[in-house]
């Protein structure tokens, strides 16, 4: 999670176009006319009616710091959750999980509107490379494999291999830089100048740093145990399988046409907040969809110490569910030692429980505290 950063134009247009969440059988209603200042595209009309105002969380979090983030994915497969809505916050841990259960669409929910930022970063390169070799070196400032048709099905090893034994030459990464900023110009939302250079500056973060790019906390002395990217990259699930979107050619595809279909929605958000989750409930409602995974990393630990745990379950409600929707959270083993899921040699857990049996168990009279949470009704991914 990372600072927050707003334009006045933007939350002009934002505030113009956001409409009061709407009851569970309203249809969602059409976008209005765009205010000025506010891109005239559907993708924007969403966009802006789906969001909140941003708020402030003290780490850039431009990576992840879950190294078990895949450890799910074998549990997953087996109670064959796939298709559906799927919700998530954070950067772009959320596309492994996409590449695996193949939504109809996606919503990247954050508090801070500089994720919102980074993922139309993320999708400027989607639009610009066709395939993961050139993905990669436009995301790390790196000349593209002249033999690039070479590369479409060569183990992600390779890649890593390949990018860090090549050079960044300072006048490319100028290049790319300018090539990624344009590029998001096109994205399809209403950018201000300082959105620009907050992109900008995410990009230079990776060209300048690499692979070992970490997660990074404000004003908090940084753990030894946060991964680089190399690491997240080359993380395997359970039975020891690269699991990243960028592992195979068909996973990055399947995102790069999400991506081009608009089908991954970058939303400013409060998961305990009045607005998003409601009006994200609402509009797949509308669409006769319902959430299959709800990805929440670590947030709700947040949210027990802050007191607002139950208008989040309330927000959760109001999602369309099945007994089969999931939720996947995080767990850090130092907040209260290790979990009995925890695997060795990691500091993270992850942890999959059904919608369904935490709202049921909050309306039995809710839960003990943070601990209850995470080991009640907790599906074991070992098995």
């Amino acid at each position: 999670m990372r600072r927050f950063r707003f334009s006045w134009g933007w939350l002009l247009g934002l505030c113009l176009l956001l409409v009061a969440p709407q009851s569970a059988c309203q249809q969602a209603p059409a976008p209005a006319t765009p205010a000025p200042g506010v891109a005239d595209s559907s993708f924007a009309h969403l966009v802006a009616r789906l969001s909140e105002p941003g708020g402030y969380f003290d780490t850039d979090n431009l990576i992840s710091n879950e190294t078990s983030y895949l450890h799910v994915l074998g549990t997953l497969q087996r109670l064959n959750i796939e298709g559906g809505a799927y919700l998530g916050v954070g950067p772009d841990q959320n596309f492994a999980y996409i590449a695996q259960i193949r939504p109809t669409i996606a919503f990247i929910v954050d508090i801070r509107r500089d994720n919102l930022l980074q993922q139309v970063f993320f999708k400027s390169q989607f639009a610009l490379a066709p395939t993961r070799i050139e993905y990669l070196c436009l995301f790390f400032g790196k000349p593209i494999p002249e033999d690039v048709a070479s590369w479409t099905e060569r183990p992600l090893q390779d890649m890593v291999a390949y990018l860090d034994a090549t050079p960044t030459p300072p006048d490319h990464a100028r290049e790319v830089l300018t090539r990624v900023r344009e590029q998001a110009t096109q994205a399809g939302l209403p950018l201000s100048e300082e959105d620009l250079n907050t992109i900008e500056s995410i990009h230079h973060r990776f060209i300048t740093q690499g692979l070992d790019v970490r997660f990074h906390s404000h004003n908090r002395t940084p753990n030894a145990y946060y991964p680089t990217y190399r690491d997240l990259l080359l993380e395997t699930d359970l039975s020891g399988q690269l699991g990243s979107y960028l592992a195979h050619e068909g996973d990055y595809l399947f995102i790069r046409q999400m991506q081009a279909k608009n089908r991954i929605v970058p939303v400013v958000g409060d998961l305990a907040g009045k607005h998003a989750l409601k009006a994200i409930g609402d509009y797949l409602k509308a669409r006769g969809e319902r959430v299959s995974v709800f990805y929440t990393s670590n947030v709700e630990f947040y949210l027990f110490r802050q007191l607002r745990f139950a208008q989040y379950v309330e927000n959760l409600q109001a999602l369309p569910w099945d007994d089969q929707s999931i939720i996947i959270r995080s767990f850090f083993n130092r907040y209260r030692g290790n979990h009995p899921q925890t695997m060795p040699g990691y500091a993270s857990t992850q942890l999959l429980q059904t919608i369904e049996s935490l709202i049921q168990a909050q309306d039995a009279g809710g839960y003990a505290g943070y601990g209850d949470l995470i080991t009640r009704d907790v599906i074991d991914v070992r098995q």
